[in-house]
């Protein structure tokens, strides 16, 4: 197996990053140290805990139960091309659609998709893994907030 920095907790998902092609490795390393960050940074977040949901390097909220998860793959039917997954059945693709029309690529309302070479907007990044991160302690606010 190739080496892939950095340290992983699960043995599986280290196997999966170090079998993606070395481009779509690196940016997919870019995205996980993301949601790593960006995770640690938002209040109410709590550990994250990676494994794998459909073979695919997945973020869950476990302890605080804030957030849904987040998966992030190459695209198999596009060559160099990846993406961050969020359940299609949450509102956070469309919501981010209407915040950043023009900031990110979109496929249906489960993904935001990128190219190898793309430069990737960090700060919007960043606020769409936050969204995700803490959907559900938001929507259960809402919720409350209706009543």
């Amino acid at each position: 197996m190739r080496s892939v920095d950095p340290d992983f907790d699960s043995a599986e998902v280290a196997a999966v990053f170090a079998a993606y092609p070395p481009d779509i490795r690196a940016a997919l390393l870019r995205l996980r140290r993301l949601i790593l960050e960006t995770a640690e940074a938002t209040e109410g977040v709590g550990a994250v805990q990676e494994t794998l949901k459909w073979g695919q390097p997945s973020y869950l909220t476990p302890q605080s139960g804030s957030g849904t998860p987040i998966r992030i793959d190459r695209v198999r039917s596009a060559p160099g091309r990846y993406a961050l997954y969020v359940h299609c059945q949450t509102d956070l693709i469309a919501s981010l659609r209407a915040r950043y029309p023009d900031g990110l690529t979109y496929e249906g309302d489960r993904a935001i998709v990128f190219d190898r070479d793309d430069d990737i907007p960090e700060d919007i990044l960043r606020h769409a893994i936050a969204l995700a991160l803490t959907y559900h302690r938001r929507k259960s606010r809402t919720r409350r907030e209706a009543t």
